[in-house]
This record gives C-alpha cells, sequence and structure tokens, in this order.
C-alpha cells in the first residue's frame, strides 16, 4: 500500500495519494511528455538512458504542471483575487499560463535579470509583470506589497505542497512509459521538483535510486546534503539560470531523507551536455534542463562504485526555454 508513513515514517510536505490526486487534476491540462533514448547517447554513457522530455511541456517546463496543481485546486472565491509569485523563469510563465486558463488574474514579480525569453513568455501567457531588485529580499517584499494590495494567493515556486505534488505526476508518466528504470537524475535547485519526483518514485518501488544533479557554482543542496541542515550561499555563479534557488522547509527534509546522493558539474560540462541534447537527441534544453546528462557523463558519477550498477536511468529534461544569444556566446567561449 502506497502511504507516506512507509517512507521512513515521515510526514512530507506530499506524498502519493496527494501526487495521485495532482495528476487527476491536472491531466486534461497538461501535456504527457514523450521519453525518448539514443543508442549513440547510450554508447557514450555505457547505459541505457531514458529522457523525460519536460521541454516539451506547456509553458516549456516542467512547472506547468505545479502552477496547474496550485490554481485549479483553490476554490472559486479565493481564486477570483488572483494569483501572485515572484520568480525569474519558468514557474513565472507557468502560473502566467495556468491563471489564463482559469480566467484569473496573475501577479508575477520578476528580477530585473531574468531571462528574456522567460520574461516574454509571461507576457505572452498575460501575466503581469511587477519588477523587483535581482536580490530575494527585494523579490520577497514586493510580492508581500502586491498580496497586501490584491488579496490575492500567494504561489511559492517550489516550498508548496500544491506545487511538489503537481512536479510529482512526473514520476507517475516516467515509471509507467519506462517501467525498467532503476535511477532518476533529477535537477536540483529550490526542491520543488526533486521531492516530488522522489516521494512518488520512492512510493511506487522503493528501491528506485535518485539522484541531484547541481552546477558547482551553486552547489548549497550539495553542502546542506554533507552539513545535514539547510545551508544557502552568499551569491551563485552558473549558467543555469533555473538553478540559483536554495531549499525551503518544505523541500529540504524529502532532499535529507530520500535524494540518494547530488552530483556536481561544472558549467563546461553543462554546455556540452546541451550541444549533445541538440545534436544527438535533436531537442532544444535549457542549461537547467541538460544537467541530468552533465551529471551522468561526469567522472564523478562514472567512477563512483556506488552508481555502477545503475543500468537504467531516467534523465529528467527540465525545461527549454533558452536565450538563445546567451546560449551562441557559451558555445563559443
Amino acid at each position: 500500500m502506497e502511504t507516506r508513513s512507509q517512507i521512513r515514517g515521515e510526514e512530507y510536505a506530499a506524498d502519493i495519494s496527494s501526487i495521485r490526486e495532482a495528476q487527476a487534476r491536472i491531466n486534461s491540462f497538461i501535456h504527457s511528455t514523450p521519453v525518448l533514448s539514443s543508442e549513440t547517447l547510450n554508447s557514450i554513457a555505457g547505459r541505457k538512458l531514458h529522457f523525460k522530455c519536460e521541454c516539451f511541456q506547456k509553458g516549456g517546463a516542467f512547472k506547468f504542471r505545479g502552477a496547474c496543481n496550485a490554481i485549479f485546486s483553490l476554490d472559486d472565491e479565493r481564486a477570483a483575487k488572483g494569483v501572485v509569485t515572484h520568480s525569474s523563469g519558468n514557474h513565472a510563465a507557468a502560473l502566467a499560463l495556468a491563471a489564463k486558463l482559469r480566467g484569473i488574474p496573475a501577479y508575477i514579480v520578476i528580477p530585473k535579470n531574468a531571462p528574456k525569453c522567460k520574461v516574454e513568455n509571461v507576457m505572452r501567457y498575460g501575466g503581469q509583470v511587477i519588477w523587483s531588485e535581482a536580490t530575494m529580499q527585494s523579490r520577497e517584499d514586493i510580492a508581500t506589497k502586491v498580496l497586501q494590495e490584491t488579496g490575492a494567493v500567494l504561489v511559492h515556486p517550489y516550498n508548496d505542497g500544491r506545487i511538489i505534488s503537481g512536479q510529482g505526476t512526473i514520476s507517475l508518466e516516467l515509471l509507467e512509459q519506462a517501467p525498467q528504470i532503476d535511477t532518476i537524475i533529477v535537477p536540483i535547485s529550490g526542491g520543488g521538483l526533486i521531492s516530488g519526483v522522489a516521494l512518488a518514485a520512492k512510493s511506487i518501488n522503493p528501491a528506485i535510486r535518485v539522484l541531484a544533479a547541481e552546477p558547482r557554482g551553486a552547489n548549497d543542496a550539495a553542502q546542506s546534503k554533507a552539513a545535514g541542515r539547510i545551508i544557502t550561499l552568499p551569491e551563485t555563479n552558473t549558467i543555469a539560470d533555473g538553478l540559483r534557488a536554495f531549499l525551503g522547509d518544505l523541500t529540504w527534509p524529502v532532499v535529507r531523507d530520500l535524494v540518494d546522493d547530488i552530483i556536481t558539474v561544472e558549467d563546461k560540462e553543462i554546455i556540452e551536455a546541451m550541444q549533445l541534447c541538440y545534436e544527438i537527441l535533436k531537442v532544444a534544453v535549457e542549461p537547467s534542463g541538460a544537467i541530468g546528462l552533465a551529471a551522468v557523463l561526469s567522472d564523478s558519477f562514472r567512477k563512483n562504485p556506488s552508481w555502477k550498477d545503475c543500468g537504467h536511468i531516467g534523465i529528467i529534461l527540465s525545461g527549454g526555454n533558452v536565450d538563445l544569444g546567451v546560449l551562441w556566446d557559451s558555445f563559443n567561449k
């Protein structure tokens, strides 16, 4: 029986029941994304790789799952006042799109340094953009002000049970599409995606391994795992703009208990993985989306005896929203 209590007796912000409820709630709105494979990439990696293409999700990223679940779980009275969030990227666009589908306002606080393509997505989906400075303090202060002025509902990008449950629907699909998977590699930032994926996957198959992939220039999750408590960094430095957030109090317990290890990679490895996705898979992924492949191809993964029997690996290609100008510059460095 798939119960929360079976996972180490812990109470988490989501469980297999809330994830299955999310799937039923959002199924008619989301894409069930394909799983791709490549014999060439299998040969390079020395394993069977199964790419879950969330870059083909509505809004161009997995975030639409959680945003949809959060918005469609609101009662009509609360929903009518709209939703507010602060986000530099895919969550902002996802929330704007989900709000548009429900016919309610979305107030999106976006830092001035957000990627242009992601801001354009928010505007395309009808979100009301409110600019902030790049600091988390500025983002949170302005979001609080908007909340007070509008009475809208705050939907946090990752530290929210509804968001975690929505993201967990990826595992339900993936393990139905490729039940032979013994390991899943997931990008990690604030932890909403990997929390949902881990909770669902380990409820379905307790023996499955869940590994996180993180940029070395934003390795707070790896440091947190090593220290046994949440570590935040004074600054981050990575091309993976979607992986610069820190763990929240709802995502950390899941990462602490259910994520088997965290693999850190250099930006150079992320860029090389993006190129492989473009050239071999023929799939456009953003840096954050390519990091799982970078982790599988890294020396730290290949040479670690703990992972030698990882034969069938699910890799979450989490998003495909990339500023092409930035991408070309990174290839030419």
